[in-house]
């Protein structure tokens, strides 16, 4: 899996913050019904709300790993335009691109 050389300079550096940063992580996952796909669509919806190119590119290869379509993570995309607005929406769109060429 990719992961960018200044989270991984983080995960060495920091260990224990780490392990209980993915620890919270995998209990959110582990709280409710919903499967791995939808809740990397959501947290892919909540990047894109928060601008991180970074989250939306993780959560669009996650999501399309864990069995999403390249049309559901586009849709998930294109919902976000009247919440988030055009231009974060456009943004999100470049990265997600980015991601489906890369596949």
């Amino acid at each position: 899996m990719y992961l960018p050389g200044i989270f991984k300079q983080f995960l060495e550096e920091y260990k224990d913050i780490a392990d209980a940063y993915r620890k919270v992580g995998d209990l959110c996952d582990q709280a409710g019904p919903l499967d791995p796909k939808t809740q990397h669509l959501i947290q892919l919806g909540i990047s894109i709300g928060t601008e991180s190119k970074g989250g939306v590119r993780s959560h669009a290869r996650r999501a399309l790993s864990a069995g999403a379509t390249e049309q559901e993570v586009l849709q998930t995309v294109l919902l976000s335009m009247s919440i988030v607005g055009f231009p974060a929406m456009i943004a999100a769109y470049g990265w997600v691109k980015e991601v489906l060429a890369s596949r």
